[in-house]
């Protein structure tokens, strides 16, 4: 009874953690939808994914930075914590204030936090005027998104990733791969649109030396 009462336990939190997740995307694909009315469709899931970006390093990271820095997720109790146990599970340098992932997290909550909000801004009130710094603070945004990425796991792949749970499918596919891999797939395409859209910019001053905009 008491390991079946446990597995029950344990299918709660992970459920507790996807919703929680999906509630996130949920709140920024709404957000968009008030924000982007006046956006093509791209731009309007690109919003989507920038207040999906940031609703994530605030409302997730956050937290999990100030668990970090007072004690460890592991000791605390509260609900954001049981979401950072649950991904614990499979990579449990997130449970003991790891410096490394700290120190990401760190400049990830101060700084892509903020700059998620810019390309929003500058999606809904922009002119053509703006366009490129608009692309500028979003290829800024997914370097660092990249290089976080990059720097999360590279150090513990280098002494043959001690930390990683790669025994379970949910841990390897869901927690690892997927929610890790978003932060590279959807970072790369907007690397893709942004040199797309600083070419256009930078062939029209070509073709139309005497306008501005």
């Amino acid at each position: 009874n008491r390991t079946f009462y446990e597995l029950c336990l344990a299918a709660g939190v992970t459920v507790y953690s996807l919703i929680a997740c999906g509630a996130q995307f949920l709140a920024g694909y709404l957000f968009a939808q008030i924000w982007g009315k006046k956006c093509s469709t791209v731009d309007r899931w690109v919003i989507v994914w920038l207040f999906y970006d940031a609703i994530v390093h605030v409302t997730l990271e956050g937290p999990f930075v100030y668990m970090s820095l007072v004690g460890t997720v592991a000791a605390s109790d509260s609900p954001v914590a049981e979401l950072w146990k649950e991904y614990g599970k499979a990579d449990e340098r997130w449970l003991h204030s790891d410096p490394t992932i700290v120190s990401i997290e760190l400049l990830t909550v101060t700084l892509d936090g903020f700059l998620a909000l810019v390309p929003i801004w500058n999606d809904v009130w922009t002119t053509n005027l703006l366009v490129c710094f608009r692309h500028f603070v979003q290829i800024t945004l997914c370097v660092c998104e990249l290089y976080g990425g990059w720097m999360t796991f590279c150090p513990d792949w280098l002494v043959g990733s001690p930390s990683l749970n790669t025994s379970n499918w949910l841990y390897l596919w869901v927690y690892l791969m997927f929610f890790n891999g978003i932060w590279v797939v959807v970072p790369g395409l907007l690397l893709w649109q942004s040199w797309g859209a600083l070419r256009r910019s930078h062939q029209f001053q070509k073709d139309n030396p005497q306008k501005k905009k």
